[in-house]
């Protein structure tokens, strides 16, 4: 599957990662829920940092289309509350 992050670009990651991924993006609404920046920004790292990681980078000039898009490491959490389907930003 392939995700876009914001200002970054893409990544290809297996199916496999989608149950690990969605986890992140769980806590990640948990913590949009809460209201609380500091716990907010956490979970928005980590779930970048763990597509960063797991992911390989498509070249630059590939046009892939995105299974899902996910924001910037610096984007609000009115950006994110935006960007948020009915089952989070990561579908599953």
């Amino acid at each position: 599957m392939i995700v876009r992050i914001l200002g970054e670009g893409q990544l290809d990651l297996t199916d496999a990662d989608l149950g690990v991924l969605n986890e992140y993006d769980s806590a990640l609404e948990a913590a949009l829920d809460s209201a609380n920046e500091e716990t907010f920004r956490e979970a928005l790292h980590r779930l970048l940092e763990r597509v960063r990681a797991d992911g390989s980078p498509l070249p630059d000039d590939a046009l892939e289309p995105s299974d899902f898009i996910l924001p910037h490491a610096e984007a609000s959490m009115a950006e994110v509350r935006e960007m948020l389907q009915d089952d989070g930003l990561i579908p599953g």
